[in-house]
């Protein structure tokens, strides 16, 4: 049977990783409210919010009568987290800074959610991936605050950039801390008929 994978998400670094694993897909980004709920764990928090996507996308499908039983759609969410809390994106420089001295030598995890829906089923999976940062002196955070990629980015860093060489260490799916894990990607797919 031959299936239509779409993704709920604007990310170019997801539809990169799917094209990587070489599968066609189309785009549907969809925008939700990402805020955490009362006493929500950044677990349940990414877990919900990949959820969530997936239903809002399935659902626009549906009003626009683009939906049928070989549809798949696959959304994802990515949350950093420190000590158990949730680092969004920064407010500002100051803010960046906060959170990149939290950071600074430490681990931390980076929480991706992958779920697929099709009309009859939906199925989310949470992959925990720990980060180790270097060291960070005030100049080195000031220096990549002015690049411009800690700007939109939980945690403040992306480690496919510049912030990739603040990374010492890595346990874990590479590719989930990017956006999507592929490995965990491919098999949920394959629960669904896709690959």
């Amino acid at each position: 049977m031959n299936y239509s994978v779409v993704l709920a998400s604007a990310s170019p670094r997801r539809t990169m990783l799917l094209d990587q694993m070489g599968i066609a897909h189309s785009v549907k980004p969809v925008d939700i409210d990402e805020s955490a709920l009362a006493n929500e764990t950044p677990e349940a928090q990414v877990a919900r919010l990949a959820e969530q996507k997936a239903k809002t996308a399935l659902a626009r499908l549906h009003d626009e009568d683009a939906l049928n039983e070989n549809t798949r759609v696959l959304a994802s969410d990515t949350l950093i987290a420190f000590n158990g809390v949730s680092l969004g994106k920064p407010e500002d420089k100051e803010d960046a800074r906060r959170i990149l001295s939290m950071l600074s030598n430490n681990e931390h995890e980076v929480l991706t959610a992958i779920s697929v829906a099709s009309t009859t089923k939906q199925v989310t999976q949470t992959i925990t991936t720990k980060v180790t940062f270097a060291a960070l002196t005030n100049d080195e955070i000031d220096a990549y605050w002015d690049t411009g990629e800690p700007a939109d980015k939980a945690g403040s860093y992306a480690i496919q950039g510049i912030g990739g060489q603040f990374v010492k260490a890595i346990n874990g799916s590479a590719s989930a801390v990017v956006g999507l894990p592929l490995y965990e990607t491919r098999q949920l797919l394959r629960e669904f008929g896709v690959v």
